[in-house]
């Protein structure tokens, strides 16, 4: 019994000493209710603050299957930035598809960075400050570490097409 609790006190101790810094919340002073802030990950998406509109967006969305074959043979070497606020209805519809067609597309994610920003476009860490972004969400694609594309706050078609012409074009 002493040795479990033991163990017990330095896994507690090392969660303590380390905290979590991925997905974050705070309180949202002009909603009121939760919101994400900082790196996230998918998981953050579980949370019962935030699932009913991603499993919804995700779950009712039908991406156009050529444009996500497209994807797929052009995923090699892409790296994703997602810049999104889960108090923004663009980011709250677009964010969801985003997933919906990256799975469909075979994109495990590795390479994928969420960064969750307050009402004035800020995260914790000061990590969006170089990356220019005026509206959210903005989705910013990376080959070979060099970026190749955004796609804005919506897309100009649907997201699947917008990311199968940045891939497209990146590759001629």
């Amino acid at each position: 019994m002493q040795k479990i609790l033991f163990i017990f006190l330095i896994v507690f101790s090392f969660t303590v000493s380390f905290p979590q810094d991925i997905n974050q919340t705070i309180h949202d002073e002009d909603s009121g209710k939760p919101m994400l802030i900082g790196t996230c990950n998918r998981a953050a998406f579980s949370d019962t603050s935030f699932f009913w509109w991603f499993n919804s967006g995700y779950n009712l969305y039908k991406p156009d299957s050529v444009a996500v074959s497209g994807i797929k043979k052009d995923l090699k070497n892409i790296r994703t930035t997602i810049v999104m606020g889960t108090w923004c209805s663009d980011s709250r519809e677009q964010v969801p598809h985003y997933f919906k067609v990256m799975d469909e597309a075979g994109y495990t994610g590795d390479s994928l960075n969420i960064i969750c920003v307050d009402r004035e476009k800020k995260d914790l860490s000061g990590e969006v400050d170089s990356l220019n972004i005026e509206l959210v969400p903005t989705f910013i694609f990376y080959r070979d570490d060099k970026e190749i594309g955004r796609i804005i706050e919506t897309p100009e078609q649907t997201i699947e097409e917008d990311i199968y012409s940045i891939l497209k074009n990146s590759t001629e």
